[in-house]
């Protein structure tokens, strides 16, 4: 009987005790996509990085020339003027194929510092909307096998960053 009365108790006081907690779950993959920072970002690098493109497009058409150049005349021009050709080929492609790696890190580089700083702007936009909204709980949505459409607050927090 005792035993009985215990689990009533404990069981009872965990409903009520789970009517009080408020979870909520953010997609954050989403939040740093379609946030308005986020597109800011995106939009700032690119501006950023636009003028290395295009250098490198200019590079591209360069070695296409070169290259349609070679096999147009290469057999008809002389051996040293082909080798010439061929030489500028070959360093073009290398000066290509450094230039385009130096932009891939630095790009990478961008974005990350670009991330982390609108991951931290994210956080705190959560923070405050859990404090407000007397949230005890506010989990990453890919971590997640099941949750309800009602406690995802990612509309909430890419609303309240579209001011940030």
């Amino acid at each position: 009987m005792a035993v009985c009365i215990i689990f009533v108790s404990t069981w009872g006081s965990a409903a009520s005790l789970a009517d009080e907690i408020r979870i909520g779950v953010v997609d954050t993959e989403r939040v740093l996509a379609e946030s308005a920072p986020a597109v800011r970002a995106l939009r700032k690098i690119e501006k950023e990085f636009l003028p290395r493109d295009q250098e490198l497009k200019k590079m591209t058409a360069q070695a296409k020339a070169l290259q349609d150049v070679l096999e147009k005349e290469g057999n008809s021009m002389p051996e040293g003027e082909r080798r010439n050709k061929e030489r500028d080929l070959a360093t073009l492609n290398r000066e290509y194929q450094r230039a385009q790696r130096q932009m891939r890190e630095d790009l990478s580089l961008r974005q990350n510092d670009e991330v982390a700083a609108l991951q931290l702007t994210a956080t705190k936009v959560i923070q405050v909307i859990a404090e407000t909204e007397k949230y005890d709980l506010i989990l990453p949505l890919r971590d997640l096998v099941y949750r309800s459409p009602r406690i995802d607050i990612t509309e909430k927090v890419i609303k309240a960053l579209a001011d940030k």
